[in-house]
């Protein structure tokens, strides 16, 4: 772990963001989980650590047209420092590999394990109690509404999360877990959208009382 410990130090001043989600915090549980599902999946959790520590060292704004190149640009910010602290010619290729595969917006459908174990962590962030509170931040940033209290289900309307936060939930965050490549992110992702479902429940019964 001494490479992943001086990496560590190499990175942090990176996450020094406001943003709650996307700070140093939403860094250590992709690290942690990645690693997880690594270990659960026979791949190398040392590399796995690594990615997911340099998978968000260039972050660009979600409503930036340049989103789709912030991976890219991170894979290449992360290169010399994975080199500083001992990662050889191959493992820095893995490595780099994972971290452009995670992002939401290129699309990738990644095959190696350690690309699998970095976007199912990072996307895994994005559900569950953890997720309920990101969504939340992200939307009131971008001046969402939380709901439509006359319509909260969008029967009678066209989905809209630029309108309303719960909206995200259908036009991406509940579709998260069909998007996991391995097992165990799966099994993960099945558990905290069904708490999803849940909190949205009892947040429109209590919507109610907005009318």
């Amino acid at each position: 772990m001494k490479r992943i410990d001086q990496l560590k130090g190499l990175v942090r001043p990176y996450y020094s963001s406001s943003d709650p989600a996307h700070n140093w915090n939403h860094i250590m549980r992709v690290t942690n989980l990645a690693a997880q599902i690594a270990q659960t999946e026979n791949a190398n959790p040392e590399l796995a650590r690594a990615a997911a520590l340099c998978h968000d060292l260039i972050n660009v704004p979600k409503n930036d047209p340049r989103r789709s190149l912030a991976s890219t640009l991170s894979a290449k910010e992360a290169l010399p420092l994975l080199k500083q602290v001992g990662f050889n010619s191959e493992e820095c290729e893995v490595i780099q590999v994972a971290i452009v595969a995670h992002s939401f917006s290129k699309g990738i459908v990644p095959t190696h394990p350690i690309a699998c174990a970095v976007q199912d962590a990072d996307r895994l962030d994005a559900l569950g109690a953890i997720g309920i509170l990101r969504c939340c931040s992200v939307s009131t940033h971008f001046g969402s509404d939380y709901f439509d209290p006359y319509d909260f289900e969008a029967q009678n309307r066209e989905l809209d999360d630029k309108s309303y936060m719960v909206d995200h939930y259908q036009t991406k965050l509940f579709k998260l877990k069909d998007s996991m490549t391995t097992e165990s992110g799966r099994k993960i992702a099945e558990e905290r959208t069904l708490f999803m479902k849940q909190f949205l429940q009892v947040l429109q019964a209590e919507s109610q009382a907005s009318l």
